[in-house]
C-alpha cells in the first residue's frame, strides 16, 4: 500500500484550498468530518446496502468506487489536519455485510470528532479498508481512482469549484 504518497499527495490538494481559500487559521476539523460522513451516506446510497424494501441493486461500479475515493480523500484529510499520517493499517474489521461496516464506520467517526486519538484514526482507516474489500475493490484500483479523483478536485479548485 502505498498510504504515505496518498497523503502526500492529499496535503498538496488540502494546502491549495487552504490558500486559495484563505483557511490556512482556521480550524477545518467540524467541516471535515462532517463532510466525510455525508460522503459516507452518497456511498452508502450507491450500493444501496440498507434499501431492504428496494429490489433495485446498487449502482454500477465504477460511481460506487467514486464515491468510496471521496470518502478516501476526506479521511486523509482528516488525518493530515490531526497530524495521524504514519499509519499502517493491517488489522481489518469483520462485520457481517456492508450495513454494519457503514455503521461501524460512523460510529467510529462521530468518537473521532469528540476525542481524537492515533489509535482511533488507525481504526477508522481500517475499517474503511474493510468496508473497500466487502465492496469487492482491490488496493490497486482504489489508488487509482483516488489519483483520478485528486486530479479532478485540482481542476475543480482551478475552475472556482
Amino acid at each position: 500500500m502505498k498510504i504515505n504518497e496518498l497523503f502526500n499527495i492529499q496535503k498538496q490538494l488540502d494546502d491549495k484550498i487552504l490558500k486559495e481559500h484563505g483557511l490556512e487559521e482556521t480550524n477545518l476539523l467540524q467541516p471535515k468530518t462532517l463532510a466525510l460522513l455525508v460522503e459516507l451516506g452518497e456511498l452508502a446510497n450507491e450500493t444501496r446496502c440498507f434499501k431492504y424494501w428496494s429490489k433495485k441493486g446498487p449502482s454500477e461500479r465504477e460511481v460506487i468506487l467514486e464515491e468510496y475515493v471521496d470518502c478516501l480523500h476526506f479521511i486523509l484529510s482528516i488525518g493530515l489536519h490531526e497530524g495521524y499520517r504514519a499509519i499502517a493499517p493491517v488489522q481489518r474489521i469483520s462485520a457481517e455485510n456492508e450495513t454494519a461496516l457503514f455503521l461501524e464506520i460512523y460510529r467510529i467517526t462521530n468518537q473521532l470528532q469528540q476525542e481524537s486519538t492515533h489509535e482511533g484514526y488507525l481504526e477508522l482507516f481500517e475499517a474503511f479498508l474493510s468496508l473497500g474489500e466487502k465492496l469487492g475493490f482491490v488496493w490497486e484500483e482504489i489508488y487509482s481512482a483516488y489519483l483520478k479523483k485528486n486530479e479532478v478536485n485540482h481542476q475543480r479548485q482551478a475552475k472556482g469549484y
